[in-house]
C-alpha cells in the first residue's frame, strides 16, 4: 500500500503487483478486470514507489480483454512497445534522460527452399497472391519462420505445406538482410538446400496456383531470373553447390548459455572438419 493525499486527506492505495526484471526495472502482468479510475491511482502510486526504489524500466502487460485500462497508462507517460493477438506491451521510463529499453523487434525472418531432384529439376511454384500473383512467375518455395520454430525446421515445413514433398535439410547456403520491408520493419531470408524425400506433388489449394518440378535452364530462362540481380545470384549460388565444392552452414544442436532450450549453431562443416584435421586450433 502507498499513502497519497487527495483533497487533503491521506488514502492508502494498493499497489500493482510487479515482478523485479534483471534490468532494474520491474514488470506488470495485469490479468484482474478493474475500472481505468482505480487503475490510473494504483499506476500512480506504484511510479512514486518504483521512483522511491530506484527502478528503471516498467513494463506492463495488458491482456485484450483488459483493452480498457490502456488510456490511463498512456496519460502517465506510457508508450506501446509492442503487440502480440492477445495481448499489448506499455513501457514507462522513470529516470530523466533518454531512455535505454531495448526496441521492439526490427526484422521479420523467412526462408527460400532450393530443392532439386535427380533430374536436375528444381521445385517452383506460383503464387495465388503477394508480388507475383497472376505474372506466370516460377519461384522456389518460400515463407515465414514461425515464432519459437527453427530455420532448419521452417524449410522442411515451408516445402510440405506448399508442394507436399516431403524433404530433409541440408544446410544454409546463405542469407540476405533488407530493410523497410513490412510495416517499416528489416527482413532476413535464409536461403536454403533440402533433399527431396518424395516425389509427387499437390499444391497447397489456398495459397498455390501451381507447382512444379522444372528443368534448371527454364528456370534460369524466366525474365523475372535475368532481369533479377539476387535471383542470379541465389541461381548461381544454388548452381556452385550442386556443380562445385561451395560449402554452406549446416545446424549443430546446441544449447546457450542463457536458457536449458535446444538451439542450433548453423557451421561451415567442411572448412571445419579440414581445419581441425589440418591441426588449426579451433576456439570455442
Amino acid at each position: 500500500m502507498e499513502k497519497i493525499i487527495v483533497e487533503n486527506k491521506v488514502q492508502q492505495v494498493k499497489l500493482l503487483a510487479a515482478i523485479n526484471d534483471e534490468h532494474d526495472g520491474v514488470i506488470v502482468e495485469l490479468s484482474e478486470p478493474m475500472h481505468s479510475e482505480d487503475f490510473a491511482s494504483m499506476l500512480k502510486a506504484s511510479i512514486v514507489q518504483w521512483r522511491k526504489q530506484g527502478k528503471r524500466g516498467v513494463w506492463i502487460k495488458v491482456p485484450i480483454e483488459l483493452v480498457n485500462l490502456v488510456e490511463a497508462a498512456v496519460k502517465e507517460g506510457f508508450w506501446y512497445h509492442h503487440a502480440e493477438p492477445n495481448y499489448l506491451m506499455l513501457i514507462y521510463w522513470i529516470p530523466e534522460g533518454t531512455h535505454t529499453l531495448p526496441a521492439n523487434a526490427s526484422h521479420r525472418v523467412g526462408i527460400a527452399a532450393f530443392v532439386m531432384n535427380d533430374k536436375r529439376e528444381v521445385l517452383v511454384v506460383q503464387e495465388k497472391s503477394g508480388i507475383f500473383r497472376g505474372t506466370g512467375v516460377w519461384k522456389f518455395p518460400t515463407g515465414v519462420v514461425d515464432e519459437g520454430e527453427d530455420i532448419c525446421v521452417a524449410a522442411v515445413r515451408e516445402v510440405k505445406e506448399e508442394t507436399d514433398i516431403d524433404t530433409k535439410f541440408v544446410e544454409v547456403l546463405a542469407f540476405r538482410q533488407s530493410h523497410k520491408v513490412y510495416f517499416g520493419k528489416s527482413d532476413l531470408s535464409f536461403i536454403c538446400l533440402l533433399q527431396p524425400l518424395s516425389f509427387e506433388i499437390q499444391k497447397q489449394e489456398s495459397e498455390i496456383e501451381a507447382a512444379q518440378w522444372m528443368p534448371l535452364d527454364e528456370y534460369v530462362a524466366q525474365p523475372f531470373v535475368q532481369k533479377s540481380e539476387i535471383m542470379k545470384y541465389m541461381f548461381d549460388l544454388c548452381l556452385a553447390k550442386v556443380d562445385k565444392d561451395y560449402s554452406g552452414f549446416s545446424p549443430v544442436s546446441t544449447t546457450s548459455n542463457v536458457s536449458d532450450e535446444k538451439g542450433y549453431l548453423y557451421v561451415n562443416s567442411q572448412d571445419l572438419i579440414k581445419a581441425v584435421s589440418s591441426g588449426h586450433h579451433i576456439s570455442t
